[in-house]
Formats: structure tokens, C-alpha cells, sequence
């Protein structure tokens, strides 16, 4: 059996919430102000995008030691977003309450991440 049939990163479920947090992430930087548009906006869209890129890319790969260090970059990438969060916050681009939510979602992505390659 090849890692791909053991991995169909569609079936993962750390793939399917990080493509919801991709989706969620596009809704909510489009409130953002305009000259973020290139910054933060930019930021925040490419890390989430990143998240489950690599956890697919790295299911086709014929190792498991290849996998795992797809799922380090998918979790760097997890972190990276939280801390852009963060920022977004403290900019007041977002409201509490969102980022209450967004900060849960992504803390249980991480956890997922690290559990999921602590597995493989």
C-alpha cells in the first residue's frame, strides 16, 4: 500500500477543517482596510492556503518521514496564522468574539496537526 492510499488527504479531517479556516480566513480579511490589502490581507490568505496545501502535498510523498515534515511546515504555517491573527486584533480589524472563535479554530488545527504527525 503506497502512503497515498493510506493518506487521501481529502478523508482527513485536519484537511477539511483547514480548508474551512481557508475559507473562513478569505471572509473576514475582505473587512479589512484597503492598505492592508498587500500586507496583512496578503499575509493572512497565503499562510491559511498553506495550511492544508501541505498536509495534501505531503500525503502523496512515499515516506513517512517526507509526510511528517510536510505536517511541520502545515503546523509553522498554523502558528504564523495565529499570530497574524493576533495582529488583527490588536489593530481592531477584528472583533473580540471573532477572534475568540478564529483562535479556538486554529488552536484545534494545531492540535490535530501535532497529534496526526506524532501518529505517522
Amino acid at each position: 500500500m503506497t502512503q497515498v492510499e493510506k493518506h487521501n488527504f481529502k478523508k482527513l479531517l485536519i484537511w477539511k477543517q483547514s480548508l474551512e479556516l481557508v475559507f473562513e480566513t478569505y471572509n473576514v480579511t475582505k473587512n479589512f482596510p484597503a492598505e492592508e490589502k498587500f500586507g496583512l490581507v496578503s499575509q493572512l490568505n497565503r499562510c491559511s492556503v498553506s495550511i492544508p496545501s501541505n498536509i495534501a502535498e505531503g500525503s502523496s510523498k512515499s515516506s513517512k518521514k517526507h509526510f511528517k515534515i510536510f505536517l511541520e511546515t502545515a503546523l509553522g504555517s498554523a502558528y504564523e496564522w495565529e499570530t497574524q491573527i493576533i495582529l488583527a486584533k490588536g489593530l481592531n480589524y477584528i472583533t473580540k468574539e471573532k477572534f475568540n472563535q478564529l483562535e479556538k479554530n486554529i488552536n484545534d488545527i494545531q492540535k490535530m496537526i501535532s497529534s496526526f504527525k506524532d501518529k505517522i
